[in-house]
């Protein structure tokens, strides 16, 4: 891999402004041709290169994470506590993101007539999908969740949640057996889980060529010869991106103070300052694993939560609890529908949430990752993954924020699990509330 000194998202950054320049020079000087036959075909290739990696990534990681649950067994009591707060609060982000999306409609921004030329030439796409939503009954959502034959269904971006529950099924099934049984097995997927992290981080260093040719081939399919409709396309965005930071601002100072305060005797001040150092890391790293070590060392010696709830709790979080990055999965999945113009109904936004539950499961703790899920979530109600590449251009900023309320959010439920099992430590949140 070639070593630069410039760090991956200012590339991205320059790589999404270069793109903007070139499709806007390329729409005053008449390169629509050139630019579809020779610049967007890197942008199709980086996307293909998402969706390889998509399936390889939720099935390692969700079998992965699972198949280290084996303390379970063990703390049955506080396993199934935690668990269940972390899927609360996973389906409560998700929530919050899609009332804020559906009140600031940041896609709406775009002119009807470039939203309609979008649903037409992705009319395909579209009509499948409002078909299939048409022929359902009651109940197909749950029958559509079991796959008939999983092989099949791996090769279908549209089938995600019958990859998810299988790998899920898989996982449960290696704990009940016993670990002598299952050692190569797991040691397997543990190389297997590693092997496709690396080919996570050898896409991403493609990134900036790929986000280049999608932006200008997209820039220029979307101006067409008006200017300014680029110009709406980008404030469009814009919203996007305040809609994502209002929805992350509502889980951090309204969802998570009302948890601290409900479930815990920690001030919820006290909660922000003794984390802050860990909140830091993960902003600037935007990786709840390489923030784990930080956030277990908050939690123990400044919320005083006991190391046996925070070696349990806290590296289960960063496996399975991602509201930040469900939060922004909900909020991408219907600005890029309402960029191509579709009407998202009822049924699909649950799906929506069932989906960027289970995809924030199998989401790896590492930058990027949130991004490859979002092609499971989008493929599950049939929105064209093309318009990830709007969602490339401010992504990184967005990254480092939903990764903050990620780890927020797993120390938040770690200080309830504590509490609520008398693992806190009570005298040193008081000696602490001095400092803090």
């Amino acid at each position: 891999m070639i070593k630069t000194k410039i760090a991956l998202h200012w590339l991205i950054l320059i790589g999404m402004g270069a793109g903007i320049l070139f499709g806007l020079l390329a729409v005053m000087a008449g390169w629509h041709d050139f630019t579809t036959d020779w610049i967007k075909p890197w942008g199709t290739i980086f996307i293909k290169l998402l969706k390889l990696i998509a399936v390889p990534l939720i099935i390692v990681s969700l079998i992965n994470g699972i198949s280290n649950l084996n303390d379970v067994s063990k703390l049955s009591r506080i396993g199934l506590k935690t668990i269940s707060l972390y899927l609360l609060t996973t389906v409560i982000a998700i929530t919050v993101g899609l009332m804020v999306v559906n009140i600031t409609q940041p896609g709406k921004l775009l002119p009807e007539e470039k939203s309609r030329e979008f649903q037409e030439k992705y009319a395909a796409n579209v009509a499948a999908t409002d078909q299939t939503i048409t022929d359902e009954g009651p109940l197909q959502f749950i029958t559509d969740i079991v796959p008939d034959n999983i092989f099949l269904a791996m090769t279908e971006n549209t089938s995600m949640l019958q990859v998810i529950f299988f790998s899920i099924l898989f996982g449960i099934s290696m704990i009940l057996i016993p670990t002598e049984k299952t050692r190569p097995v797991k040691v397997f997927f543990e190389s297997l889980n590693e092997i496709v992290l690396q080919m996570i981080h050898l896409i991403m260093w493609i990134a900036p060529y790929g986000v280049f040719a999608l932006i200008a081939s997209i820039t220029v399919e979307v101006a067409g010869d008006q200017i300014a409709d680029t110009a709406a396309l980008f404030g469009s965005l814009g919203l996007y991106a305040l809609t994502v930071v209002i929805g992350l601002l509502l889980l951090v100072f309204v969802i998570y103070p009302l948890i601290i305060s409900l479930l815990t005797v920690i001030g919820f001040k006290q909660f922000i300052k003794g984390l802050s150092p860990a909140q830091l890391l993960a902003f600037s790293t935007s990786s709840s694993a390489a923030t784990l070590p930080m956030t277990m060392q908050c939690c123990e010696e400044n919320l005083g939560v006991k190391k046996e709830v925070s070696s349990f709790v806290l590296p289960l979080g960063a496996t399975i609890n991602m509201d930040g990055t469900s939060l922004y999965q909900a909020v991408a999945a219907v600005f890029l529908a309402q960029i191509y113009g579709m009407d998202l109904s009822l049924m699909q936004q649950l799906t929506i949430v069932l989906t960027a539950t289970l995809a924030s499961i199998g989401s790896a703790a590492v930058p990027g990752a949130g991004m490859i899920m979002l092609v499971i979530v989008l493929g599950a109600v049939g929105i064209p993954t093309e318009g990830i590449a709007l969602i490339f251009a401010v992504d990184r900023p967005l990254d480092m924020l939903r990764t903050v309320v990620n780890i927020t959010g797993d120390a938040s439920i770690a200080c309830a699990v504590a509490h609520t099992e008398n693992k806190l430590d009570e005298t040193l949140i008081i000696e602490n509330k001095e400092y803090f």
